[in-house]
């Protein structure tokens, strides 16, 4: 077979297998009344890929969505890259000036679909970039499903369509604009921005999220006609790609406007639900819930979480209560979750940390002359990747993709250590580890200690430097309602469980600055121990 043979790979051929493999089996549920199978999704999608095409998208335009997680952002996985086009679902949490700042560097950006809920959003962007001499898109308003909802929405202004005059548009015998090259762009996914500077636009190609899709099924362990649970946001690396891994494999797709532990126990019994996942703040919403929501459940159900990790006591509670619970670890440029591996309640301290196994497209290496680290449990490297499920790079920004990947490998910013088993364990963000007289400390094992004592609600540990620039951990508490503690008592319980050098030898009260996607914005923390304005508190 010669290369002319070979056909581009492209996760839209997910959707034509599922609706002649599956066509008459459930795709989409939402609410009580809105359910598609698999055909219907499959013409959906094509009818609106013909409407996209009609109002004028071609090849390598770009159109944007501003919604939760609702059927509409799910079809557009499928319609936008059918047309042709690379889609890009944006953080519903942005503020007004940074989604127009987005919608400017997304340029051009012909189309935005907008929930109704989030149509001031979009208006304003909107009249930002109209300001600043830049055109913005026609925005296609997503009215509620139950078509009554849209009255909510007031004085909108002219020239604004309806998602459902816009599938109208479209005919369903429709052919798919398949990609000519497999490593065309498909989507652009923006990182958390959790620096303070504006996020970067990841772009991922059909390739990496064909073969990403399909990593998931081995990944999750998922197998056919799985019931999916959308509690990870699909404007996070397109849902971590299981907006499409989920029609390869004919399954199910449970759509919430909003989490909630009750949310998810309801849709387990309602839909025996196989799978779920997100960020760990699933775990404390479920640990934390009343004892009226946690129903035993049917059967065992898998929930991924990546991201620090809660405490001891929350994994095991969830785990307790009848849920597999596994570990991921990646990035936006990862396009998810790049290795998952399951929680085991063995001891206190290891399983709370991030562990993998290493192999040929995984490793820990010395970012100067990128020579792999010994097995030795105490070099620090860099984590890097290497392989076809990575992003294509950053868009318009050629300096910073040549910076992630210098060396042929995909540089992660985190640090780890080779272990003697064979395994790496995660041990900080480059930016964030602490060297304490000579030696290095894990915030993020502070951090997990710290998040063990009974009082602490969330903490961030961040390097402080005295007088003489010796730098020393300096943690950040937020005490649960109704608790109070002294520098006294957190120094303590460090002392019992840390080496000294990684005793925060100063300890702030207080909230801890969070960006949109409610990561703590360490750089914040650090500005205002610069500035002094926590000196009063420390101790």
């Amino acid at each position: 077979m010669s290369e002319e043979d070979l056909v581009p790979l492209s996760p839209i051929s997910f959707l034509e297998h599922a609706a002649n493999s599956y066509g008459d089996e459930i795709s989409i549920i939402y609410d009580h009344n809105v359910r598609f199978c698999w055909r219907q999704t499959h013409q959906r999608c094509l009818k609106l890929a013909s409407a996209l095409v009609n109002l004028g998208i071609s090849h390598n335009d770009t159109v944007a969505a501003l919604a939760p997680n609702i059927p509409a952002l799910y079809e557009l996985h499928f319609g936008v890259p059918m047309a042709g086009a690379v889609f890009s679902a944006l953080n519903t949490q942005l503020d007004t000036t940074s989604l127009a700042l987005i919608l400017e560097q997304l340029e051009p950006c012909k189309i935005m679909f907008v929930d109704y809920h989030l149509i001031d959003s979009a208006l304003k962007a909107s009249e930002i970039m109209s300001h600043r001499k830049c055109k913005p898109p026609l925005i296609v308003l997503i009215p509620e499903y139950d078509q009554e909802s849209s009255f909510l929405v007031k004085d909108i202004p002219k020239g604004i369509l309806n998602y459902d005059e816009v599938l109208a548009m479209g005919q369903k015998d429709f052919e798919a604009l398949k990609p000519s090259n497999e490593c065309n762009p498909i989507s652009v996914n923006y990182t958390s921005g959790s620096t303070g500077s504006l996020p970067k636009g990841v772009v991922y190609s059909h390739r990496g999220a064909y073969l990403n899709s399909l990593g998931n099924i081995s990944r999750f362990e998922m197998k056919q006609m799985p019931v999916f649970l959308w509690t990870v946001d699909m404007f996070r690396c397109n849902g971590w790609c299981f907006t499409w891994a989920i029609s390869a494999l004919g399954g199910t797709n449970i759509c919430l406007r909003s989490v909630s532990a009750k949310g998810i126990y309801d849709a387990i019994h309602l839909h025996r639900v196989t799978h779920f996942c997100g960020s760990p703040t699933l775990l404390d919403m479920i640990a934390d819930a009343p004892p009226s929501d946690h129903r035993p459940l049917p059967h065992r159900v898998s929930v991924t979480v990546a991201g620090v990790l809660p405490p001891f006591h929350v994994l095991n509670k969830v785990s307790q209560l009848g849920f597999d619970v596994n570990i991921g670890y990646g990035m936006t440029e990862t396009l998810g979750p790049f290795i998952v591996r399951p929680w085991k309640a063995n001891s206190d301290g290891e399983c709370t940390k991030l562990n993998f196994v290493v192999s040929d497209v995984v490793d820990v290496k010395d970012p100067e002359s990128n020579e792999s680290t010994p097995h030795d449990g105490k070099t620090i490297g860099e984590i890097m990747f290497k392989g076809d499920a990575l992003m294509l790079g950053y868009l318009k920004n050629s300096h910073a993709t040549e910076k992630a990947f210098r060396g042929g490998w995909y540089r992660t910013g985190d640090l780890g250590v080779r272990q003697t088993n064979g395994s790496i364990t995660v041990k900080d963000r480059a930016k964030d580890i602490i060297y304490s007289k000579g030696e290095a400390v894990s915030s993020l094992e502070v951090e997990a200690v710290l998040l063990n004592h009974p009082k602490v609600l969330k903490v961030a540990v961040v390097g402080k430097c005295d007088q003489c620039l010796v730098e020393s951990p300096c943690a950040i508490v937020k005490l649960r309602d109704g608790c109070s503690a002294s520098v006294e008592d957190i120094t303590k319980f460090c002392e019992d469980h840390l080496a000294t050098h990684m005793v925060p030898r100063s300890v702030v009260f207080g909230d801890l600055p969070v960006n949109s996607t409610g990561k703590v914005q360490k750089f914040r923390i650090r500005e205002k121990i610069k500035n002094n304005e926590w000196c009063d508190s420390m101790n």
